[in-house]
């Protein structure tokens, strides 16, 4: 699955979380199905655009130092709601000598052209240019708000490559030194770290045209042997109060703010997913407060109960259902009203909603004694300790060791920070997992 991620030149906000939060359902529903190791989750960061240099260029600090401080306020926001950590995160800038080969190649095959140091795909040169989106090339000529400049051979060519200047970030290429246009960097990393033809891409609607069209159409001519994504998967837009968020009515809120006027992460995830994501979400102080009311009374009737090993059926078949997480909470107040604390509990934990009480750790799906955890933690500092000194045979060993026993051992990267963690399925005791040496 690869999902579209931030442009990271600022705080993430509401509307930007959207997304997020329904492909992290997504991402643990998938998880369930197939296992973890059957599932590669990967959202990007686009840390090379116009908006992060005039941000660098309006406060005097160093474009690497803005995005690496965006990327961390991002993954802290983000975790804040009870998403997890995709499996890849790569950044734009990580693969710029895969996006020149792609160009290259799209131009040796006819798709792409260069034009007065700028390189642009040629849109006439795909029959099907415009399908995921249902426009013809006429119709979104005619509605076009895009620079026509003299070197476009048609109004929709869109931007492969494009020249920088001394004072803008830039590579060596065989068209001069310059930085990728927009679309050819998801095409570039979703390639490289799924192949030519994989499952699901997903994104907010804002993205299938252009964005999402124009990745497909220049995907598709430079691997004609793969058709990119199986599946498209849009959410739509998010407003407040019943209006378009805009900083003009001061209806503009990001993550943090929230988080800092004391709205809980999960409280934030609960009104998200109270809404189906195919339909606009309107955020509002009502739901919100309703919603904080909603996850008390659940922590009351969970209490010290044992939550169930198995998520109840109910939950996710709602899930299964094209992401219905407002059914899904509709059968966790089915939960809480006949009194099924256990269910309620593994309920709210596969719906991300993570539970403040003892033994139930992120990460670990369904409960699990202290004990247990403790010997987990120590089996995850061994197992990274192996890592680090790179005796990487003994380190696959013991993972496949305790996978054997029901205990997945995997690594979160955070940037350049690798953390390792632990998913303790089942009946596992302490015993068995001290016993793996």
């Amino acid at each position: 699955m690869y999902v579209c991620g931030p442009t990271v030149y600022d705080r993430a906000h509401l509307g930007n979380a959207r997304p997020v939060v329904v492909f992290d359902v997504l991402y643990r529903l998938l998880r369930h199905v197939y296992g973890a190791d059957h599932v590669t989750y990967v959202r990007n960061f686009t840390d090379v655009d116009d908006k992060i240099n005039a941000r660098a260029a309006a406060s005097g600090r160093a474009i690497g130092e803005i995005t690496d401080e965006t990327i961390q306020w991002f993954l802290g926001d983000m975790a804040a709601l009870g998403a997890l950590e995709p499996n890849a995160m790569p950044r734009a800038t990580q693969f710029i000598p895969q996006m020149v080969a792609m160009i290259s190649d799209l131009i040796a095959k006819g798709h792409a052209y260069e034009a007065e140091g700028h390189v642009l795909f040629a849109v006439e040169s795909y029959q099907d240019y415009g399908a995921l989106s249902g426009r013809s090339i006429d119709d979104m000529i005619a509605g076009a708000r895009v620079e026509v400049a003299p070197y476009k051979r048609n109004p929709m060519d869109f931007v492969l490559w494009k020249p920088s200047g001394p004072d803008l970030p830039g590579w060596e290429s065989p068209w001069g030194r310059g930085r990728p246009g927009w679309h050819i960097e998801c095409s570039a990393m979703a390639y490289e770290l799924l192949g030519e033809n994989f499952d699901i891409h997903g994104g907010g609607n804002d993205l299938m045209f252009p964005h999402h069209e124009n990745e497909l159409a220049q995907s598709c001519c430079a691997h004609p042997e793969g058709r990119f994504a199986n599946y498209w998967l849009h959410n739509e837009m998010l407003q407040v109060e019943g209006k378009k968020m805009s900083k003009s009515l001061g209806n503009f809120f990001t993550v943090h703010d929230l988080l800092e006027q004391g709205v809980p992460g999960e409280v934030i995830r609960f009104v998200f997913l109270s809404t189906h994501y195919r339909k606009p979400m309107d955020w509002t102080e009502k739901k919100a407060r309703e919603a904080e009311a909603t996850l008390e009374k659940w922590d009351e009737i969970v209490g010290d109960a044992t939550p169930a090993l198995d998520v109840p059926a109910s939950v996710i078949e709602a899930v299964a259902d094209d992401l219905n997480t407002a059914l899904a909470i509709t059968e966790l107040h089915a939960l809480a009203s006949a009194g099924d604390a256990e269910g309620l509990s593994a309920g709210m934990t596969f719906l991300g909603f993570e539970r403040p009480i003892e033994g139930f750790a992120r990460g670990s799906f369904g409960f699990q004694p202290p004990e247990v955890l403790e010997a987990a933690n120590r089996l995850v500092d061994r197992w990274m300790g192996l890592r680090l000194q790179k005796s990487f045979a003994e380190a696959d060993d013991l993972k496949q060791r305790a996978a054997e026993i029901g205990v997945e051992l995997e690594v979160t990267r955070s940037g350049t920070i690798q953390t390792g963690n632990s998913i303790v399925r089942g009946n596992v005791s302490a015993e068995d997992i001290e016993a793996l040496k």
